[in-house]
């Protein structure tokens, strides 16, 4: 379900760019990378459900959301087609890697518009997705949208390479959770290679190797089982603990800032 990608993807990148107790390590970042990428990557998790017009992703900025839903799903074949394969993993991940050389030379030094605004748009995915917006209205999705364009342009880390990170990270996370589901995804599109006929007969391999090529290893049964809310709980909880320490820790050290400027401009005067 969308809120369990979402939280998938933030609970995946606090393991990766966190270097704390209990996680990974393998991309270390800074706090605000980690708070800011981990909420990108709850919403780069929901990126290839942008093949449904009626997807949370497409709902998210509408109209102009449900117009580019439209596109993505005449050009991927339909739901839980192309954006579900390695190709569209691929394709995503370029497109962030794309957004961040757009860049705009400005007063204030050099803004990365192109990746500012993709990250915006991830985020604002998530926060449709996390049920933070009401379901009738769209207002209140663009004044955030374009609060958090400004915020994550102006106050996220000078270098973006850590977005394609996060592209790679949401969509590979979003592919293996609907992959332990009894659907499964079609890997190799737009290839499609089905098992022989005689052995479409096998009760496990039918379950593995589904007669329309897409392949899938059930272990959380249907998408939405009370399997998969007891496996999404702990994830869900990780992934809230590894931005609030991120988050603290951040508000931390601008609050140390602030305190020296004030004090050094207070035995100024004073």
């Amino acid at each position: 379900m969308g809120g369990h990608h979402a939280a998938a993807g933030a609970a995946a990148w606090v393991a990766i760019a966190s270097t704390g107790p209990y996680t990974l390590g393998w991309y270390p970042l800074d706090a605000t990378g980690i708070l800011i990428g981990g909420m990108a990557t709850a919403g780069t998790a929901l990126v290839c459900d942008w093949d449904h017009r009626h997807s949370t992703v497409a709902n998210s900025l509408p109209p102009l959301s449900n117009v580019i839903a439209v596109g993505i799903e005449n050009a991927s074949g339909g739901h839980r087609q192309g954006t579900h394969s390695v190709l569209g993993a691929a394709f995503f991940v370029l497109l962030a890697t794309l957004a961040g050389q757009i860049q705009v030379q400005t007063q204030w030094g050099l803004l990365s518009v192109g990746a500012g605004l993709l990250c915006m748009f991830m985020i604002n995915i998530a926060a449709k997705a996390l049920k933070l917006f009401p379901k009738a209205g769209f207002i209140s999705n663009w004044i955030f949208a374009l609060t958090m364009a400004g915020l994550v342009t102006w106050f996220a880390p000078d270098q973006w390479t850590w977005l394609p990170v996060s592209m790679l990270t949401g969509v590979v996370v979003h592919i293996v959770g609907d992959l332990i589901t009894t659907n499964g995804v079609p890997l190799l599109w737009p290839l499609v290679i089905r098992p022989p006929k005689a052995l479409r007969r096998l009760p496990l391999l039918r379950q593995v190797w589904r007669p329309n090529g897409a392949l899938s290893l059930p272990l959380l049964g249907r998408a939405g089982s009370k399997r998969e809310w007891l496996l999404l709980i702990p994830v869900s909880a990780y992934a809230m603990v590894g931005l609030c320490v991120a988050g603290w820790a951040l508000a931390r050290s601008h609050w140390t800032s602030v305190a020296a400027a004030a004090e050094a401009w207070t035995r100024i005067w004073f």
